[in-house]
């Protein structure tokens, strides 16, 4: 996230796999919350958090101004 934030690009990242990877964060995140074990739940909401971070910048990033396409 940090990287991503620094160089201002997220090429690295594709779109199919970090939005699969947050669909796995969410689901492990609800199987926390039904099984009331913090540990779970505070590691899959902070992993989310950052995902979802990644995934603003890239989108935020990822688009380039219309001059400088070809």
């Amino acid at each position: 996230m940090i990287k991503t934030w620094r160089t201002k690009s997220a090429k690295d990242v594709s779109y199919t796999m970090l939005i699969t990877f947050i669909i796995g964060i969410f689901l492990w995140l609800i199987y926390g919350i039904l099984r009331k074990d913090i540990a779970i739940i505070l590691a899959n909401a902070f992993t989310l958090l950052f995902n979802l971070t990644i995934l603003y910048l890239k989108i935020k990033y990822g688009r380039t101004p219309q001059s400088k396409r070809l």
